[in-house]
């Protein structure tokens, strides 16, 4: 099997939490959008449900599979939210934002009852950081808040190159909401917490893609089956 075969299989074993009535938030990514065409063939068959997206690009995934969607403003909380993850480590901790979509992603998450993150295999990791973390900025003062962040993550023990991500050309990746995202190959991140509690006090980063305590559950298929992670405070049945 293919890890795109893993993708899908991660992605119905989370459809089987969608109940009609829910109000739900799509992630954003390649695996995100394996869940949101499976969840547009069960629309079609009658499942009532209400959407919020995470990125342009889920938006108009879901609005051509005529899935209903709606806003934060529409509905400020969310039942369920099912995304993607760069990474994935024992205790749910990840790393997201590959896409370029991790502010959205983390409101959403936050915004929701419960989060269901799927995952092929290959995003199961023993410590975070193989994956470059990350991080979305103002464009204003932009060598200003990256000598900020290379201090303040070295203070929290993590080191390594940061680089702007390009868009079209020559030019910087735009997200949706108009800013700049640097990719941080910090490697190894061995104090997670301590590196995302620096990065809050720096003016200029809007957000990280480290995504500590917000997952409650985490499906990741590959060859050897479905492994299932849990938070400890997770209310989920687990029925995959």
């Amino acid at each position: 099997m293919s890890a795109d075969d893993w993708k899908r299989q991660a992605a119905e074993q989370a459809l089987i939490h969608v109940r009609s009535g829910m109000k739900l938030g799509l992630g954003t990514g390649s695996t995100a959008a394996k869940f949101v065409q499976l969840l547009g063939e069960k629309v079609r068959d009658g499942l009532d449900v209400v959407c919020v997206p995470t990125s342009e690009a889920t938006r108009a995934q879901a609005a051509s599979l005529g899935i209903k969607l709606a806003t934060l403003d529409d509905h400020p909380l969310l039942d369920l939210t099912v995304d993607g993850a760069d990474e994935i480590d024992e205790e749910l901790r990840l790393i997201k934002g590959g896409g370029g979509a991790l502010l959205r992603e983390k409101i959403v998450a936050v915004a929701s009852n419960r989060v269901i993150i799927i995952a092929d295999h290959s995003k199961r990791v023993d410590t975070l950081g193989a994956f470059a973390l990350p991080i979305e900025v103002v464009p204003f003062g932009l060598k200003s808040t990256l000598g900020l962040i290379s201090d303040m993550a070295a203070d929290a023990g993590c080191t390594g190159s940061m680089t702007l991500r390009k868009g079209a050309g020559t030019q910087p990746f735009i997200s949706d909401n108009g800013n700049y995202i640097l990719d941080c190959a910090f490697g190894n991140i061995d104090d997670p917490e301590s590196l995302e509690d620096a990065l809050k006090l720096i003016p200029g980063v809007v957000e990280s893609g480290l995504f500590i305590g917000i997952a409650d559950l985490a499906i990741i298929a590959g060859p050897m089956g479905i492994e299932v992670l849990s938070s400890e405070d997770s209310e989920f049945e687990l029925d995959v």
